[in-house]
C-alpha cells in the first residue's frame, strides 16, 4: 500500500487480488447480501485509492483496510432502507459436503440456516466482532486496533458474542 500511496497505482491490482475475498466475506456476513457486498468491496477499493495519502504505513494495512470497510458499511446501512436479509444456502453446499446421505445433508443445511439466522439476530457489534475473529480469522490484537479497543475488551466481547450466538442458536433447535 505504501507503493500505491506513493503513486505506483499498478500495485492496486495486487491488493485487490489479495484482499477482495476477505473483504467480501466480511461484508457479506455483515449484510447477508452478495450483490450489495460486491458493490461495497468496490467502494472500499475506491476509497483506498481516494484516501491513499492517509495510509501512514505505521500500522498494519489490514487494520487500515478494515477501518475503511467499516466506514463503507456504516454509510451503506445509513442509506439503505430496512430490508429482509437473505442467506442462500446454495452458496454453502460445497462446505457441507457432497457425499453425505440426503437426510444428513438436509440436517446440516438446517443447522447452517439456524446458525446464520442466529448470527443475523446478534447485535451489529457482536456480529461484527465474531465475523472479524471467526470468519476473517483476525487476531485479537488486530481487532483491537480496528475497533479502537483494548485486547482484553475484544476477548470479553468475543466471549459474550459467542454466548449470545449459542443461546440464539439453541433456541432454534
Amino acid at each position: 500500500m505504501t507503493q500505491v500511496r506513493d503513486g505506483n497505482l499498478e500495485k492496486m491490482g495486487l491488493l485487490f487480488e489479495r484482499y477482495h475475498r476477505p473483504l467480501f466475506g466480511f461484508l457479506y456476513h455483515m449484510t447477508g447480501q452478495a450483490d450489495a457486498s460486491e458493490d461495497l468491496v468496490q467502494n472500499v477499493f475506491y476509497r483506498m485509492l481516494k484516501y491513499r495519502h492517509t495510509f501512514t504505513g505505521e500500522g498494519e494495512f489490514r487494520t487500515w483496510m478494515y477501518h475503511l470497510a467499516r466506514n463503507v458499511l456504516a454509510d451503506h446501512v445509513r442509506k439503505a432502507k430496512p430490508s429482509a436479509r437473505h442467506y442462500d444456502l446454495a452458496d454453502f453446499v460445497d462446505r457441507i459436503g457432497g457425499g453425505a446421505p440426503a437426510d444428513e445433508r438436509m440436517q446440516k443445511e438446517q443447522e447452517l440456516a439456524s446458525l446464520h439466522d442466529a448470527l443475523r439476530k446478534l447485535s451489529p457489534d457482536h456480529r461484527e466482532i465474531l465475523i472479524l475473529s471467526r470468519f476473517q480469522e483476525l487476531k485479537y490484537e488486530e481487532i483491537a486496533r480496528i475497533l479502537n479497543l483494548t485486547e482484553g475488551a475484544v476477548k470479553v466481547r468475543v466471549h459474550r458474542a459467542m454466548n449470545e450466538l449459542k443461546t440464539l442458536f439453541l433456541k432454534r433447535q
